[in-house]
This record gives structure tokens, sequence and C-alpha cells, in this order.
């Protein structure tokens, strides 16, 4: 069934809804370059590393057709403007800019060089030259919270979360609905780092939460700290980015990994091809970007039956994560009926009931 929750072909996200080529632009002659920027350092597990693996393979896919590399640990702002404009001047004729926060540096250098080709993780913005990519992380957060809500014996769980950005606020709404699925009594404890990638940080928010009463800890940041702290702690571990078996091999019940070599390989062969256009896309479980996979072999056989069937329900369609109805942790009704739009699921700027917590502030 699972097969660590049914790892979908890279051929699957070719589909057209996702990477529809129209509009053709001059073919890149090979070698194409094929640059890559990173927001901290590539390591063993976590966002950067997955983005790493998507590039190898990538370049393995393609061979002589690309020579690929990447700078790593690169600051968001004037540093990671400075980086790609190096890279553009370079001769690179694909530049991936794999954090949220590259946005706005990425759009001012794409403008100076028209001829490069940009690809922004995340972002409400592009270019004639620059298209934004995501992932529907939600729909693995939502089963992953079900399994949370399904395991855990306490009903509560500590989330430690980078940035309030709607793709983190999204995340801790699916995994709280989720979880409430599964015991609708269920708690999830929320702080916030204003960071992406700190590991004492994201080491001492997650010891907050235990001592808090969290038995199950999950994360949206860059670093195992977390599930470090899952495993000296002895307490449950839903991982993200990355399977993160090897530093909390006790501890994780499974791990939302995300997966981006289809999606480079499609890309860099469209630069090639000539045939590249920005055109935003959002992939989903169904796609391959996203997966609930490293499932413990401690969870019950009949969880795993259970958790099965509403993978496959949700891949269908028949199962909605942010469906009616929908109350904010205030009490306030945000969906009476229906279920959210994308529009809205994209914008999404308050927790739902269920989350001990608030969206800091803009600043």
């Amino acid at each position: 069934m699972l097969k660590h929750l049914k790892r979908a072909s890279t051929a699957a996200f070719a589909c057209a809804t996702l990477l529809a080529a129209t509009l053709a632009s001059p073919a890149h002659a090979a070698p194409l370059q094929a640059c890559f920027v990173y927001v901290s350092p590539v390591g063993q597990a976590g966002w950067t590393y997955q983005h790493e693996l998507g590039r190898q393979q990538m370049a393995k896919a393609l061979g002589t057709q690309v020579q690929s590399r990447f700078v790593e640990n690169v600051a968001e702002g004037a540093d990671s403007e400075r980086v790609m404009r190096d890279l553009a001047s370079q001769g690179c004729g694909l530049i991936v800019a794999a954090s949220f926060g590259y946005l706005e540096p990425a759009l001012r250098v794409a403008a100076e060089f028209p001829q490069v080709k940009f690809e922004h993780a995340g972002g409400y913005k592009t270019a004639a030259n620059l298209n934004t990519y995501n992932a529907r992380f939600y729909e693995a957060r939502y089963l992953a919270g079900w399994l949370a809500g399904k395991q855990s014996k306490s009903g509560v769980a500590g989330y430690v979360a980078g940035f309030p950005v709607p793709e983190v606020v999204q995340g801790i709404n699916a995994f709280t609905l989720g979880m409430r699925a599964a015991n609708p009594k269920a708690e999830v404890k929320l702080v916030w780092l204003n960071t992406w990638f700190d590991p004492v940080r994201e080491r001492e928010a997650a010891l907050t939460l235990v001592a808090q009463g969290a038995d199950v800890l999950t994360n949206h940041s860059g670093s195992p700290a977390v599930p470090q702290v899952a495993e000296e702690k002895g307490v449950g571990l839903i991982a993200y980015t990355s399977d993160m078996a090897h530093f909390a091999p006790h501890a994780q019940w499974a791990a939302v990994t995300h997966h981006w070599g289809g999606y480079y390989t499609q890309v860099a062969q469209a630069v090639l091809a000539g045939t590249w256009q920005a055109r935003p896309a959002w992939g989903s479980m169904k796609d391959g970007l996203v997966q609930l996979s490293a499932i413990s072999p401690a969870v019950p056989a009949t969880v795993r039956r259970e958790l099965g069937q509403k993978q496959e329900a949700l891949q269908a369609g028949k199962l909605l994560p942010f469906a009616a109805p929908l109350l904010d942790n205030t009490g306030a009704v945000r969906l009476p009926a229906g279920a959210l739009n994308d529009g809205q699921i994209a914008g999404m700027d308050w927790l739902v009931q269920g989350v001990t917590g608030r969206i800091p502030a803009a600043r």
C-alpha cells in the first residue's frame, strides 16, 4: 500500500497541468548551466538537502546536456541578489532560487538578465523569465496530523515553525485538522522561530514544547534539531522535508518528504527545448512532489491501512483537508460550508481551532 505511502513516479509529475509549455522561446544550446541557490548548508537532511537531491537527480537524468552547480548557505536579501547576479554573469542559463525569501532579489536579477530563466520556490510574483513553483505540502501534513492524533497519548502536539507565511500556516492548520479528525480534543502548541535554519533555536523551541506536554513533535524548519530532541526526550516525531530516521530512529512515526528531481528535470528539458515559460506550478501528493513516507513499523497495521485509505481518498479528491465547517482558534466561523479554494488556501493567514498560538503581527 504505502511503500512508504506510495512513491509516485517522476513521470506522473510531467503532466501538462504543472509544466505546460505552449509559448516557445529559443532553444538553449547544450550543455545548459543549471545553477542552484540554497538558504542553508546542504547537510544530511532537511529543506536544502531535498533540493540538492533533486538537483542531483536532474543532473543524472540529463547527463551531458546539463552542467550543474550550487551555492549553499546564502542569506535571503542582499546576499542572495549578489549570488544570483554573479551566477547569471557566469553563464548560468537556469537559476533555481530555492527559498521563499529570494523572490524580490530574484525578480531584480531576472530583469537584468532577460535571457536567463529563473525558478523560484514559492512566492506570488512572476516575470517573463521568472517562474514560481511549490508543492501542496498541506496534503501530507493533514495525513501526518491524523497519524499523530491516532498515536499521541496526551493529545498534545508541538509544532516548531519558521516564518508566518501562508505555506507554513497551511501546514500548521492541515496538521491540526488531521489530528483533530482522529482525536477531536487534540491540541497543537505552536512556537515561531522567525528563521528557517537555526539549530540552537529549533532545539530550544522543541524542548519548550515537550515541557508543555507535547508527546509528538513536528516542524517547519531546516535542521535535524527537532528530531534529535524527540529522540532524546522519548516523544513521537512527524519529520518534515526529509526522512529523519537517522537522527530519530525510535521517535519517528513518519515523515512528510519533498521530492524535486522530476520537476527540475522537466524544467531543464523545457529550457533546452526552448519551450520554457513562466507558468506557476503547485504540485500535489498525486504528482509525487510531497509524500508521507518512512512509516514506522511500530505504527499498528490497522492504523497504517486506514492511513493508506485516507491517502487514496485525498489523491482522488474525495478528502479535502480544508473542508467546512472551519473555525479559527478564536472560535469564529471561517467557512460554514463547502471547501476553501486555491486562492483562499494560498493566502491563508489565520489559525484553525485547536492551535494554541497566534500569527505574529507583521513588522
